[in-house]
């Protein structure tokens, strides 16, 4: 046996389903997150995505298939996989009547990290995030973005082999996004996983080792953007016209650029 092939997913999904009353929100999915890969999880809007990784995370129970992180089930072992995670959800979930401080303390006592450890990745994350001057600020004054980055912190805090992040990059300036993704890169370095959702594309682009694409709950595509090219006949195409083509939205763009055109110029588009 490869030592490929020896290696085991840090989290694996094989044919879940998950419905909503009627609506179903994922139809048969299944993905592998191996150790050292960034993986983008790609949809237009209501693919599943974010359901997706609220499976993961234990929050929602699949109607059919199984799940493994780090080879525990969230539903039967939810602490045993929240020990091994770090997530940041759409929406940041901090509490806002704590400061930075008194929640990245009520984090590591719920954790039962290492305080030394904890305090000096609480340290250097608050620095290169420019976050230690709001560090006893209730965390309801804070920005969009200064909430986005305790978030972040919070889920580096214990060092997980996984990190579920779910558009981590909302509200963030560009100086803040790229030490989110120096640190996805750092950690997949040491033998971590990433399983990100994200609609910018050339983030994605340019970060992911392998990218799954999922449209009204099924995966469409999966594949480095190598492999994904090869599925559209597009050599050189952007992961953006990639996206577009294998989820048949390439034509509604092309006629909704032609009306903005038209509603701009007139006849002169003509």
């Amino acid at each position: 046996m490869s030592e490929d092939l020896a290696v085991e997913p840090l989290v694996e999904v094989s044919g879940i389903s998950v419905r909503f009353g009627s609506f179903l929100a994922l139809d048969n999915l299944s993905l592998r997150v191996m150790p050292g890969e960034v993986y983008g999880l790609l949809g237009p809007n209501g693919a599943g995505k974010t359901t997706t990784i609220k499976v993961l995370m234990g929050l929602v129970a699949p109607s059919l298939g199984s799940v493994k992180v780090c080879g525990f089930d969230p539903l039967f072992q939810p602490v045993d996989v929240k020990s091994r995670i770090g997530y940041v959800a759409e929406n940041s979930i901090v509490y806002e009547s704590l400061s930075p401080r008194d929640f990245f303390e009520f984090v590591v006592s719920m954790r039962k990290t290492d305080k030394a450890a904890a305090n000096r990745v609480v340290s250097g994350l608050a620095e290169v995030f420019d976050l230690a001057q709001y560090f006893d600020s209730p965390i309801a004054t804070l920005s969009k973005g200064l909430k986005q980055k305790v978030a972040l912190i919070a889920a580096f805090i214990h060092q997980p082999p996984v990190l579920l992040l779910d558009e981590p990059l909302n509200g963030l300036d560009a100086k803040s996004s790229r030490v989110v993704k120096d640190l996805m890169t750092l950690h997949v370095q040491r033998g971590g996983a990433v399983l990100f959702s994200t609609h910018i594309m050339e983030i994605a682009e340019h970060l992911c080792t392998r990218i799954g694409i999922i449209d009204h709950g099924k995966l469409i595509a999966e594949g480095t953007l190598e492999q994904l090219r090869t599925k559209t006949d597009g050599k050189d195409s952007s992961l953006e016209e990639v996206f577009l083509k294998l989820t048949n939205e390439d034509a509604a763009v092309a006629e909704r650029t032609k009306v903005l055109r038209e509603a701009f110029f007139g006849n002169e588009a003509h």
